[in-house]
C-alpha cells in the first residue's frame, strides 16, 4: 500500500481531473449547443427577411406604373404646354385627383422641369417640400406633417423632344411601418429597418430608430457624415462575427425592452436603392445553451465518476476482462452483420433510386417526392417499430448462447419463436413502405378500400399509439371502387396525417374513416375532431403552396396532389367543416360487377376502433 501523502497527492489529482472535466463539458455543451442555435436562428431570419423584403418590393411595384400613365394623360400634357391657364391646371388636378383616389396613392403632383409644383390631387395644395420634389428620381422621403414615411415614384414628361415636368407619386407606409412596429413589439420577433440611399433609417419596427443615420463600423464602406435629414445616429457594433453575412451587435438602449445584443442580417433592396436589416433575438439560443451547459457538466461530472469507479474496481475488471472480450466479439460480429446487411439495403435502395429517376415524368416525381415527405414524416414512428424489434433480437440471440451452454434447450427454442415473430413483424413493415414508396404508372382496376384503409393505419401505427388517437373505421368489407391501389392510399395518409396534425396535442383525439355506396359512385370520408380551419381560410386549401401549418413544416402541396390524384380517378375531392373538426370526402366510380378485387398488400386484421 502507498503511503498517505502519496495516496493524498492521487486523490487530489484525481479531484483535479473531475473538475476539469466538469469545466469542459460546461464549456463544450455550451459552445456547441450556441453555435446550432445561432446557423439555426440565422437560417429562418433570413428566410423571414427575404419574406419582408418581397412584401415592401411587391407593395410599392403595385404603384410603378402609375406615374408613366399620368404622364400620357392628355390634360396633364396640355398642362405642361399652357401652364399659365387656370381651366388647363384645374383639368389636369381633377385627372390627378380621379387617378390617385381610384389607385390608393397619397397624392398625385405635377411639377415643372425645375421641379415646382404645378398641380396636385390634395385639396389643400399639398405639403411635400420643394427639396422632395426637385429630386428627378425615385426616393423615400420624410412627411413632414406627421413624421412618417413617404416613397416618391418620379417620371419624367417628354413634349416635343423637351423634358417639360415631371409626375411625381406619393406612397404613404404607414400602414406598412405600422404592421411591423406591431411585430416588434413582440418579445421573439425580429427587429426590422429599411435604408436609405444615405443609410438613414426610413421604416422600422423600434419607433425610436425612426430617421436616424445608421453610422459605418471602422473599416467598413459607408457615408463619411450624416445625411442632412437624419435626427441622429444609430451606432451597431458588431460584438461577434458569425458569419461573412451574420453577425452579433450591440444596440443601443430603446424605450421598449430589448436585449443589449442582436443577430444582424440584411439585404439589398436593390430597386429601391437601400437595405433592409433585421435583428433577431438571440435570448432563446443563450437560454439553451446554458442549459446545455449545465448538462455538459453532468456529464463531465459523470465522465469523472465513472473514472473514480474505474479506478476502484480495477482489480475486478481484471478478473472480468475476459469474460468481457469474449462478448465484445460476439458484440462486434453482429455488428458487422448489421453493417452487412445495411450496406446491402443502402446499395438495393440506390439501384432502385437510379432506376425509378429514369423512368419517370415531371408529374410523376412530384407525387413521389410527396410520398417521399410524408415517409420522412413517419420517420420516427419507423425508426422506433424497427428499432425495438432489433434491440430485442440481439438481446434475445445472446440470452439464447449462454442458454446453449447451459443445456436449456426447451428456453432456446422459445427464444427463436419469439425472434421469428419480431422478424415477421419487421417484414410486414417494410413490405408495406416498400410497396407504399413504390412508383407505378397510373391504374384503374378494382381497390379494396377496407383493405387500403388499414394498409395505412400500418403505417401510421406507431403515430397513434403515441399521440393516444381513437381510430374509427366504417368500411365495409366488400366495397370496392376503380382507382390505383397505390395512390389511393396516398391520398389517404395525406388526408390521415393532415387531420393528426390539426389534432396534435388535443385531448380525446378521434380519426375517423367512413365509406358508403350511392348508386355507381362510392363516397369516402376521413374525420378528425380537431379545432377546424378557419372560414376565411377555406377557399385557398387547394391552392398550390398554401398551407396552414407552421413555416417549415409544410409545403402546401400535399392536398393539391390528393385532389390531383381524386380527379384522375373521375372524382372530386372536398372539405367542409363539421361541428367538430373537419371532414374530406372523395368519389369514385364504385367497382363494376364481375370484376374481381386488386391485389391487397400486407394488412393487419381489422378493427372497428382502436387506440
Amino acid at each position: 500500500m502507498a503511503p498517505w501523502p502519496l495516496r493524498l497527492l492521487r486523490t487530489g489529482t484525481v479531484a483535479l481531473g473531475v473538475l476539469a472535466l466538469v469545466g469542459l463539458g460546461s464549456w463544450v455543451g455550451y459552445r456547441w449547443n450556441e453555435r446550432a442555435g445561432l446557423d439555426n436562428l440565422a437560417a429562418v431570419a433570413n428566410e423571414r427577411l427575404e419574406l419582408y423584403a418581397a412584401t415592401l418590393e411587391a407593395e410599392l411595384a403595385r404603384y410603378a406604373y402609375l406615374p408613366s400613365l399620368i404622364a400620357a394623360d392628355a390634360d396633364v400634357r396640355a398642362m405642361l404646354l399652357h401652364p399659365e391657364s387656370p381651366q388647363a391646371r384645374e383639368a389636369a388636378r381633377l385627372t390627378l385627383a380621379r387617378i390617385g383616389v381610384r389607385a390608393g396613392a397619397t397624392e398625385a403632383m405635377v411639377t415643372d422641369a425645375e421641379g415646382r409644383l404645378l398641380a396636385t390631387s390634395a385639396p389643400n395644395g399639398g405639403d411635400t417640400p420643394a427639396r422632395d420634389l426637385a429630386q428627378p428620381s425615385d426616393h423615400f422621403a420624410r412627411n413632414p406633417v406627421d413624421g412618417s414615411t413617404d416613397y416618391l415614384f418620379v417620371h419624367p414628361i417628354v413634349l416635343q423632344g423637351i423634358t417639360r415636368g415631371r409626375v411625381v407619386l406619393k406612397l404613404n407606409l404607414s400602414p406598412l411601418e405600422a404592421t411591423w412596429v406591431d411585430l416588434g413589439a413582440r418579445s421573439q420577433s425580429e427587429r426590422l429597418l429599411v435604408l436609405d440611399e444615405r443609410d438613414t433609417v426610413v421604416i422600422t419596427s423600434v419607433p425610436d430608430w425612426k430617421y436616424r443615420w445608421l453610422a459605418p463600423d471602422p473599416g467598413q464602406i459607408g457615408p463619411l457624415s450624416a445625411p442632412p435629414h437624419a435626427v441622429g445616429t444609430l451606432a451597431l457594433a458588431i460584438d461577434r462575427q458569425i458569419s461573412p453575412t451574420v453577425s452579433l451587435v450591440r444596440v443601443p438602449p430603446t424605450s421598449q425592452p430589448m436585449p443589449a445584443r442582436l443577430l444582424r442580417q440584411e439585404r439589398a433592396l436593390v430597386a429601391l436603392g437601400g437595405r433592409l436589416l433585421s435583428l433577431s433575438d438571440p435570448s432563446e439560443v443563450w437560454r439553451q445553451a446554458r442549459t446545455a451547459a449545465w448538462g455538459g457538466g453532468a456529464a463531465g461530472a459523470l465522465a469523472g465518476s465513472l473514472l473514480l469507479y474505474a479506478l476502484h474496481r480495477r482489480r475486478a475488471v481484471r478478473q472480468l476482462l475476459q469474460a468481457r472480450n469474449a462478448l465484445q466479439q460476439a458484440h462486434d460480429q453482429l455488428e458487422r452483420q448489421v453493417d452487412l446487411r445495411t450496406t446491402q439495403l443502402r446499395t438495393a435502395n440506390d439501384e432502385l433510386k437510379r432506376q425509378i429517376a429514369q423512368r419517370v415524368l415531371a408529374e410523376d416525381e412530384l407525387l413521389q417526392a410527396s410520398k417521399l415527405a410524408v415517409l420522412g414524416q413517419m420517420s420516427t414512428g419507423i425508426s422506433h417499430e424497427i428499432n425495438q424489434p432489433l434491440t430485442a433480437l440481439r438481446v434475445l440471440s445472446r440470452n439464447s448462447l449462454r442458454l446453449l451452454e447451459a443445456g436449456r434447450q426447451p428456453d432456446v427454442a422459445t427464444n427463436l419463436r419469439t425472434i421469428d415473430e419480431m422478424a415477421e413483424r419487421m417484414g410486414r413493415i417494410v413490405s408495406q413502405l416498400k410497396s407504399f414508396a413504390r412508383k407505378d404508372s397510373l391504374r384503374h382496376q378494382p381497390v379494396a378500400l377496407a383493405g387500403a384503409v388499414r394498409n395505412v393505419l400500418l403505417m401510421l401505427d406507431h403515430r397513434l399509439r403515441h399521440e393516444e388517437v381513437r381510430v374509427v373505421q366504417d368500411v365495409p368489407e366488400g366495397l370496392s371502387a376503380l382507382g390505383d391501389t397505390n395512390r389511393l392510399e396516398q391520398v389517404l395518409l395525406n388526408l390521415a396525417g393532415n387531420a393528426l396534425d390539426a389534432m396534435a396535442g388535443s385531448e380525446e383525439a378521434r380519426l375517423s374513416f367512413r365509406a358508403h355506396r350511392e348508386g355507381d359512385r362510392v363516397w369516402l370520408q376521413v374525420e378528425d375532431n380537431g379545432p377546424g380551419i378557419p372560414e376565411a381560410q377555406m377557399d385557398h386549401l387547394f391552392e398550390p403552396f398554401y398551407t396552414t401549418k407552421p413555416a417549415g413544416q409544410g409545403l402546401g402541396l400535399g392536398l393539391v396532389i390528393s385532389a390531383k390524384i381524386v380527379r384522375e380517378f373521375g372524382g372530386t375531392l372536398r372539405a367542409r367543416r363539421t361541428a367538430q373538426g373537419m371532414c374530406f370526402e372523395f368519389d369514385l366510380a364504385a367497382e363494376a360487377p364481375g370484376q374481381p378485387p386488386a391485389p391487397r398488400g400486407p394488412v393487419n386484421p381489422q378493427k372497428d376502433e382502436h387506440v
